[in-house]
């Protein structure tokens, strides 16, 4: 019997950062290509895809959480496939607790491997239930570090649902082991993609109707630094900027000290590429800094601010924070709030510290109680959002340019997109739909959006942006 004869349905759901949003569109173009169907809800579906995040412990606990609740459903089938992928199955432990704590998982694969899931699901419905992870080979579940480990084929289907803008991953991996971080440990070492790759698929995704994409890599500044030939982000920016029909060109994630003002120069003169500059700080303290192993100062993250905000005045920055790493003081925390309040944030992801396993800062010495960390998340988040009011207050009465995403979840009437800057926008006049690109006159701001009318008449995509299958 096959596949497509019994009619297996699929859903796949997604924790963590945008590059599992990418592994998961791909995980469901390759269900998709060997005969599987999605299903509408987790109720419905013979094969759940649960895509993992391992950056910090609240995402496994999350994830651990999942599993059981999926576990518990009723299944049409009577014997639901449940398949564990991502960044926590390159955790070692994380096996033996996966044999523990849900022995109901049948297949379990790293990013690198992502590739091998239907092929795993198919011969997991020819072992008897009761072979734990038997479709499964330990080279899939072990953590390596051979570059081959996290690179994925070129070239493979995926499945992009109702997005005007899609996702490119330039690279894998990661080289820089911040003392936090346990990227590098499930990711593997950096690889970039060979620019005549990313560039075709950029190609592609705008014959298909994309006007926006998105570049991802653990650290996009240091692209090109694995090549043995002189090719780097700047180059690919200037090249991806000529692709006829790509309206903008964003990326994430930046580190600091590979911004160059090479960089800088190039974005300044590119017609496409976003004036949004997302630069991790982490900390406003040189000596937690130093600890965090980021390679750079204050001094020199404020000269890249500094040269972001001469080169491009109408630029947005916005950063990553976390408090309580092992060691902080009240005066370490305080050199914190007083880097966000002289270089005023457009906004900032903030975090407290969470040890993971295998990094050096879980080992450190002065691990923080959690009401500590707590108490000063609170503070910064204030700090934050105060300073995001005002700078978004400064939009009132100005006109933006925003590419429709989709509709608001409280006023479905509305529609919302992303200006330039990648500021939220909700448009107050009803109409546009996902892919347009629309001129929007701020009447509202708040912390988190911008609101107002439509100016003229909104440009209609040449596109629907529904899901879309591209092999």
């Amino acid at each position: 019997m096959t596949v497509s004869n019994r009619n297996l349905k699929y859903f796949v759901e997604t924790f963590g950062c945008q590059m599992n949003q990418r592994d998961s569109e791909t995980i469901e173009g390759l269900l998709l290509a060997r005969g599987f169907s999605p299903a509408d809800t987790v109720e419905e579906a013979d094969i759940v895809v649960v895509n993992t995040c391992a950056v910090r412990q609240s995402a496994e606990a999350k994830v651990w959480s999942r599993l059981g609740e999926i576990s518990a459903l009723p299944s049409n089938s009577g014997s639901r496939i449940i398949v564990v992928s991502g960044c926590m199955v390159q955790i070692p432990e994380n096996i033996a607790r996966i044999r523990r704590r849900a022995p109901y998982v049948k297949v379990v694969t790293g990013p690198g491997y992502i590739h091998c899931i239907p092929d795993l699901v198919l011969e997991s419905l020819r072992l008897p239930s009761s072979d734990l992870l038997a479709a499964v080979s330990p080279s899939r579940t072990e953590v390596r570090r051979d570059e081959s480990t996290q690179v994925l084929p070129e070239g493979l289907p995926r499945k992009i649902s109702g997005r005007p803008s899609a996702y490119v991953t330039i690279m894998y991996g990661c080289d820089n082991f911040c003392t936090y971080c346990v990227v590098p440990f499930v990711r593997g070492p950096q690889v970039s993609r060979e620019p005549e790759s990313v560039i075709s698929e950029a190609k592609q995704l705008v014959e298909s109707g994309f006007s926006e994409i998105t570049l991802l890599g653990q650290n996009v500044n240091a692209y090109g630094l694995d090549f043995n030939y002189a090719y780097g982000f700047s180059e690919l920016l200037r090249d991806l900027d000529t692709i006829p029909g790509l309206e903008r060109i964003r990326y994430y994630t930046s580190h600091p000290k590979d911004f160059s003002q090479d960089m800088v120069k190039t974005i300044k003169e590119s017609r496409h590429v976003c004036s949004h500059f997302h630069l991790p700080v982490q900390s406003g303290s040189d000596r937690i800094l130093k600890l965090m192993n980021r390679r750079y100062t204050v001094r020199d993250y404020c000269d890249l601010v500094d040269l972001i905000r001469q080169e491009i005045p109408n630029a947005a920055i916005t950063t990553d924070i976390i408090v309580g790493f092992p060691g902080e003081t009240d005066e370490d925390f305080e050199d914190t709030l007083r880097l966000v309040e002289k270089v005023r944030f457009d906004g900032a992801f903030t975090f407290m510290y969470s040890p993971r396993s295998n990094t050096p800062a879980a080992k450190m010495k002065g691990q923080l109680p959690r009401e500590t960390k707590s108490k000063r998340l609170q503070e910064l988040v204030a700090l934050q959002n105060e300073i995001t009011r005002s700078i978004n207050s400064a939009s009132l009465g100005t006109t933006q340019e925003v590419l429709i995403e989709g509709f608001d979840k409280k006023h479905p009437e509305y529609s919302r997109g992303r200006t330039r800057s990648n500021k939220l926008v909700v448009c107050t006049t009803p109409g546009p739909r996902p892919g347009d690109m629309v001129k929007i006159r701020i009447e509202e701001t708040g912390t988190w959006y911008l609101k107002g009318p439509l100016v003229s008449d909104y440009q209609l995509s040449t596109a629907e942006t529904g899901d879309r299958h591209i092999v």
